[in-house]
């Protein structure tokens, strides 16, 4: 009975703090990380991916130093920055990063992607594939070589600043009708077509060189 006892304190023990480790506001990834480790500064994980699924509704994941933390499909609000690092998704024959907020608890339905350069290699999907009403800003990052779009919006409303989207075979921005995308600071070159859909309302400083179309 002791033994049983002590198994079944030690199990709850564990599986509360593997709960906590998975709803932490702030993680990190790094490039000699492993998605085993909590995430934290001092043990971080390889991928967003593995940190994602250990960070809290409207948290942060933040790149300890530089490496390619792969592709993430992204279901609840949150940040993931790159800022100051070299934070690289390398996307070939998928697509970067999938939003789809569907979670009904989360209110907010925001994310925020800064400071990421996300690499299709020339097969990679869409760069970025929103797919659900809400709200995403898009700063300081390099989307480049989709075969698709850089980036696809479906519905919601999306902001993008200081990016540059290049070398993508459908358009650099899709918007179709449901969605509402706003462009301040953007470089749009070498893509198929520059934009395309009649849903981008908000342009400010936006570069053009070199688009077919």
């Amino acid at each position: 009975m002791n033994n049983f006892r002590t198994a079944f304190y030690t199990s709850l023990l564990i599986a509360l703090i593997s709960s906590a480790a998975q709803a932490q506001s702030r993680t990190w990834v790094s490039g000699v990380g492993d998605d085993v480790n909590p995430c934290s500064r001092t043990a971080p994980c390889k991928t967003f991916a593995g940190a994602i699924a250990k960070t809290a509704v409207g948290g942060e994941i933040d790149c300890l130093d530089s490496g390619g933390f792969g592709t993430v499909i992204i279901t609840k609000s949150i940040t993931i920055d790159g800022t100051g690092v070299l934070g690289s998704i390398l996307a070939a024959l998928s697509t970067g990063i999938n939003i789809n907020l569907n979670n009904p608890a989360d209110a907010a339905k925001t994310v925020r992607l800064r400071g990421l350069s996300i690499n299709g290699v020339g097969t990679g999907i869409n760069g970025i594939n929103f797919m659900s009403a809400g709200f995403v800003s898009i700063e300081d990052c390099v989307i480049d070589g989709f075969t698709a779009n850089g980036i696809n919006v479906d519905t919601g409303t999306v902001f993008v600043r200081k990016t540059t989207i290049r070398n993508n075979k459908i358009a650099g921005i899709t918007a179709r009708s449901a969605s509402k995308v706003g462009l301040a600071d953007v470089a749009l070159v070498f893509n198929d077509i520059a934009t395309q859909g009649s849903s981008i309302q908000s342009i400010a400083n936006v570069y053009l060189f070199g688009n077919r179309r």
